[in-house]
């Protein structure tokens, strides 16, 4: 849960930090490692193919949280090792992850951070460019105040790319 907490509280903004991806990422990746591990009964096997398999579960289900992963191969070992974990473990796995989910919507939103993260970016005027300087970028990210899972220098890339793509979109129009 350490884990997690860093991304609920020094990162919010990012989509593996989001509610349903810290409660769904983490339960369903507990649950799978804890399968793999009272069905197969062997540790190395166990811990290989729950971690697969949450990462898989995670994709599918729009919950892909990393600290999941950790999850599933404790799981994993603690119900292939000697101790035999069953299903009931999943129960402070459970509560931890609600409170953790509750703590960072209170933090968070008291701190000026709304969580879960919507982004507020205006619509673009009608016949309004679309050039800007890093430096406004830099100003906007600094206006937002949140720490983004994306390089500066990437981002600026990513909206290179768009301002291409329109410009190219608006001359076949023409």
């Amino acid at each position: 849960m350490g884990a997690s907490a860093v991304l609920v509280f020094a990162v919010p903004a990012s989509p593996l930090a989001q509610p349903w991806a810290v409660i769904v990422g983490n339960l369903l990746s507990s649950a799978i490692g804890l399968f793999m591990g009272i069905s197969l009964g062997s540790p190395l096997l166990a811990a290989s193919l729950g971690v697969g398999s949450a990462i898989a579960a995670m994709s599918l289900t729009r919950s892909l949280h990393p600290p999941g992963g950790a999850c599933a191969l404790l799981c994993a070992l603690g119900s292939a090792g000697h101790d035999h974990w069953t299903l009931f473990i999943l129960v402070p796995v459970a509560l931890n992850v609600t409170a953790l989910a509750g703590a960072g919507w209170i933090y968070n939103n008291l701190t000026g951070h709304p969580w879960p993260h919507h982004i507020k970016a205006p619509s673009p005027a009608a016949g309004a460019s679309f050039a800007y300087t890093l430096e406004d970028l830099e100003a906007v990210l600094a206006e937002w105040n949140e720490m983004l899972d994306v390089d500066i220098d990437d981002l600026d890339a990513i909206f290179q790319a768009l301002h291409r793509r329109v410009e190219k979109q608006a001359l076949r129009r023409i």
